[in-house]
């Protein structure tokens, strides 16, 4: 991959990533959209050869993709009374 392009997938995974972190109050799907934006931007940690921040963003996925998990438990069930 040119540096070029590269570069422009950087900043298109970590705009994507904040976007959804910006977002992830309004909907529990919008978390787990956070959790691809962080693997999107593990993914050029690692095709930029900065691992440690490839192995912190991959970190921050396993993180959101629990938050996922846990979000879809705990909300309300819709229709019933409160």
């Amino acid at each position: 991959m040119s540096g070029w392009a590269l570069t422009t997938y950087g900043v298109l995974a970590l705009t994507f990533m904040m976007i959804m972190y910006a977002l992830e109050h309004r909907h529990r799907y919008l978390v787990l959209a956070f959790a691809c934006g962080c693997l999107l931007a593990s993914s050029y940690g690692f095709l930029s050869g900065a691992w440690p921040f490839g192995v912190v963003e991959a970190i921050w996925a396993v993180i959101a993709l629990l938050r996922f998990r846990r979000a879809g438990r705990t909300a309300p069930d819709e229709g019933q009374a409160r």
